[in-house]
């Protein structure tokens, strides 16, 4: 199976720290390394180097090949510019067809959090066994734990295999960020999971997908495969910046024949570390008594369940404060309470309209 690690978003719900430069993919959030050479180490051990490749966009390629000098070049697959996930999976998923379309390959986020490793590691060769054998689409969905409307959804139906402590499911459906509302029904199901965003098959069959569901895309990947077997950049550039920009989930998975797809339930550990409440849920067992978690100098009073991210050198002192997000970084400061986190994306769009660049 190839590794894809998808390392081109821009991280808006991590601003101030995530930013336009340097998105969260390339900071050091949990660990002292960044979130993509966390990724990148969890599969050195399991698959050789050749099977990994980084998926990127021009702006982070030197970024990339900093952090990982290891990769080889023609492992990472820079997209001309940045256009969402259907069209930077797609175009991964064109590349690799001319390597071996029918090699199963993954999708990896490089912004996820995974404490299992191992377990992680046995549910993808598990999956890469199922394509091989069935030929389905496979992903990998989450228990939930609390409603979120940042996350999707995946509905699960009858129980399709279960060997070695490993459960793969019927599909039922997909939902990408419903309402808060919307999610607290979900959660009282009972049956749908959290969309990790593993998505594994093999390029010809992404391809398929693309012609068959989003034909407005595949049109413009099939003459970016023909523009890479003549090594003509312009017109792959071209054609590139003529696909929609729109998710996966949006082009793909929510119009997919049902049949077609089966989940493996992950239960190693998994958190998609996308806005500032998530990680101080993540980072719980580093709260202290008052269930404050703590990244810089702080000193606080009558302060309750608070993620307080600052930066060595430069105090930050809070009072009477409960439930909040308070992020310090050079040139910008950001609080809010951390159920409103996701709108920290807001404040980004509102930074662009107002022509703030530099702080973006």
């Amino acid at each position: 199976m190839n590794i894809v690690i998808l390392a081109g978003g821009s991280g808006t719900r991590f601003w101030p720290l995530s930013r336009q430069t340097k998105p969260k993919q390339f900071a050091s959030i949990i660990e002292k390394r960044s979130m993509l050479e966390c990724t990148y180490e969890r599969f050195v051990n399991d698959y050789p180097a050749d099977k990994i490749f980084i998926s990127t966009t021009r702006a982070f390629k030197n970024a990339v090949s900093k952090l990982l000098p290891q990769v080889p070049a023609d492992n990472i697959i820079v997209e001309p510019e940045k256009r969402d996930t259907a069209a930077a999976m797609g175009y991964v998923a064109a590349h690799l067809s001319l390597k071996d379309p029918a090699e199963p390959m993954v999708f990896i986020p490089s912004d996820h959090y995974i404490f299992d490793v191992k377990k992680f590691i046995k549910l993808l060769q598990k999956a890469e066994q199922v394509i091989k054998k069935e030929g389905k689409m496979m992903d990998i969905a989450v228990v939930p734990n609390f409603p979120s409307a940042a996350l999707g959804y995946t509905q699960i139906g009858d129980l399709h295999e279960k060997k070695n402590g490993i459960e793969i499911y019927k599909f039922l459906g997909h939902v990408e960020k419903p309402s808060f509302a919307k999610a607290k029904e979900y959660i009282q199901a009972g049956n749908y999971l959290w969309h990790a965003n593993f998505f594994m098959w093999t390029p010809r069959a992404f391809l398929d997908a693309y012609q068959r569901y989003a034909p407005h895309i595949y049109q413009h990947l099939e003459k970016i495969i023909t523009a890479l077997k003549k090594d003509d950049d312009y017109s792959v550039d071209s054609e590139y910046c003529k696909m929609q920009k729109i998710s996966i989930d949006y082009a793909i998975l929510e119009k997919m024949n049902k049949n077609d797809v089966l989940i493996i339930k992950g239960d190693f550990g998994w958190s998609d570390i996308g806005t500032w409440d998530v990680l101080h849920d993540q980072l719980t067992a580093e709260a202290d008594e008052d269930d404050n978690v703590i990244r810089g100098e702080w000193v606080g009073d009558d302060t309750t369940k608070c993620l307080i991210y600052g930066k060595e050198g430069k105090m930050i002192a809070t009072i009477g404060l409960d439930d909040m997000v308070v992020v310090d970084t050079e040139d910008a400061l950001l609080i809010c309470p951390q159920g409103r986190s996701q709108d920290v994306k807001k404040l980004v769009e509102k930074l662009k309209k107002d022509k703030k660049e530099k702080y973006l």
